[in-house]
């Protein structure tokens, strides 16, 4: 069941993008009809601002460098009620996220994240795809959630997400969205979303194992700092 058209015109994604010039042209050509996109130029070195701006998206800049500080960024400037966290370089289609869209839009979920399923073992690397499983696994028993991935893909109400107040502003930013939508009593669901091959170029955390160990830190960070609301929900 697709969003109906008047769901549909709330709807804005929120694309961080860090060099990603090669990608965007069949991303941003696959958004739904109706949705609204800003995209976030990081500190890129290439045309991504430009290649953004011609098919049609809201570009602003972020000088501050992390990917949770262009997410954050791209909050601010998003005007539409419900926000599609996506990340830029087309591992993910937009047209397969309808459905975790029609959760939020119909009030089943607050935050519904997308869990990936790679189409072949090179969209995932082994050591990324491992570091992620454990995590979740670890953050599902703390939270008493059935979680899978840790929110590569994000949908919520965009001012519910602004008065979450996440702090991070690097790699920790989907995890401690994860944490302070748990402790503000949150309805959280995941589904299943393909993940393919990004379009050029390497991922930042899954394209090597410096990125993922990277990553992993920055989670970790977000893990420490929260460990009272951890140790609450493990009573």
């Amino acid at each position: 069941m697709y969003p109906a058209p008047a769901a549909t015109d709330l709807v804005e994604l929120v694309i961080p993008c860090l060099n990603e010039e090669t990608a965007l042209p069949a991303l941003l050509a696959a958004v739904p009809s109706g949705w609204a996109v800003v995209v976030v130029d990081n500190g890129s070195r290439d045309r991504t601002a430009e290649v953004a701006r011609r098919a049609g998206a809201t570009v602003v800049h972020e000088d501050q460098p992390g990917y949770g500080a262009a997410v954050h960024r791209g909050l601010l400037a998003a005007t539409r009620e419900i926000v599609v966290v996506l990340d830029g370089d087309g591992s993910i289609r937009p047209d397969d996220l309808r459905s975790l869209v029609d959760a939020v839009a119909d009030g089943s979920a607050d935050l519904c994240c997308g869990a990936r399923q790679p189409v072949t073992r090179a969209a995932w690397p082994a050591h990324a795809r491992w570091g992620n499983r454990v995590l979740a696994a670890v953050l599902s028993a703390a939270l008493g959630l059935d979680l899978h991935d840790i929110a590569p893909v994000r949908v919520a109400r965009r001012a519910a997400l602004l008065d979450l107040a996440i702090a991070d502003r690097r790699f920790g930013y989907p995890l401690e969205t994860l944490l302070r939508a748990r402790a503000a009593g949150w309805r959280i669901t995941e589904q299943p979303i393909t993940y393919h091959p990004r379009d050029g170029g390497q991922s930042k955390v899954t394209g090597s194992i410096r990125g993922t160990v990277r990553a992993l830190r920055d989670f970790c960070g977000v893990l420490v700092a929260h460990r009272e609301l951890l140790r609450r929900r493990s009573r």
